[in-house]
């Protein structure tokens, strides 16, 4: 699917949110002590916004991702995707988001060793239950995607660090989900690599898909359309 970028101002009364996140706290025990990893946190996420998102270590990025890719729930408040309250839904309910409508990319790209760059992307697409032949087609078609369709039996030992990472990505947008989440995808690589990651990541974006990144790097925050920073867990928008 292609889309028409347009600016924030134009997209956000169009378009109905991909997230929706209202009065979100999140608090869990360390050493006998009560944290706050989130605080009161209130925010809506554009279908097809770049956003990235900022902050030192501990600030509650990582538990902020964990919630947005429905891998935990947040102690108060709402985490509303495609239709479903992240805070309240079924343990099947949440599984069926994270196999349909969320892609996850990692600092440390998760490839299985043993497996070529063709049999990880298929790997990610276990959860659907599709038929063997529809897999094949969607395996093909992601590698593709990614400017890998000469290497899909080449083991992850075999290719590049930026080639690894676009195995990981393949295996994101096999699903087809609406949103891409991204936790330092390019912490491993170096300037060049990056920046052609980055490309890769931004035309994805172009063509709809919702991508939300945690990253260190400016140079990454930079190319989002909307950048947000966590802090002691609340979250200001810093894009103006």
């Amino acid at each position: 699917m292609t889309i028409t970028q347009t600016t924030e101002s134009d997209a956000a009364p169009a378009a109905a949110p991909a997230y929706r996140i209202a009065g979100v706290t999140k608090t869990y025990r360390q050493k006998g002590r009560v944290v706050k990893a989130l605080t009161g946190v209130d925010i809506e996420i554009a279908q097809g916004e770049f956003v990235t998102i900022q902050g030192p270590t501990g600030g509650g990025k990582s538990t902020f991702l964990q919630l947005l890719g429905a891998l935990d729930r947040p102690t108060a408040g709402a985490v509303v995707l495609a239709g479903t309250d992240i805070a309240t839904a079924s343990n099947a309910e949440l599984g069926r988001l994270r196999a349909h409508e969320i892609g996850f990319v990692f600092q440390g790209f998760n490839l299985i060793p043993t497996l070529t760059a063709a049999e990880n992307v298929d790997m990610g697409l276990e959860p659907l239950g599709l038929p063997k032949a529809e897999r094949a087609t969607r395996v093909a078609e992601a590698l593709a995607h990614v400017g890998l369709a000469e290497r899909g039996d080449h083991r992850p030992g075999e290719l590049s660090g930026g080639q690894q990472q676009r195995v990981a990505i393949a295996r994101a947008i096999a699903k087809r989900p609406k949103v891409l989440l991204a936790d330092e995808p390019t912490g491993n690589l170096d300037e060049s690599m990056r920046d052609e990651i980055l490309e890769l990541l931004q035309g994805l974006n172009v063509e709809g898909l919702t991508l939300i990144v945690v990253t260190h790097d400016s140079a990454v925050a930079r190319r989002a359309t909307r950048r947000l920073r966590l802090d002691k867990g609340t979250v200001r928008d810093i894009t103006r």
